[in-house]
């Protein structure tokens, strides 16, 4: 399953780090975040809860990241 997610980020280097930490969660199969378009496109893995994923998601973005945002 993919979802795509509005977000808000200050800097590229910034939304590079945020995907580098949605990829690492548990759940996630694949994750891009596009500065340009302020959006986070996540794809499940087969099974996941995408609600409890993505708070996880949220929580490792947080620490790259303290002011960024992902609406859910």
């Amino acid at each position: 399953m993919k979802k795509t997610y509005k977000i808000e980020v200050d800097c590229a280097n910034c939304a590079n780090k945020m995907e580098e930490a949605a990829k690492k969660a548990a759940g996630v199969a694949d994750a891009t975040v596009n500065f340009m378009t302020q959006k986070m496109i996540v794809v499940f893995e087969d099974g996941a809860d995408a609600a409890a994923v993505m708070q996880d998601v949220v929580s490792r973005c947080k620490k790259v990241e303290e002011d960024c945002e992902i609406y859910l």
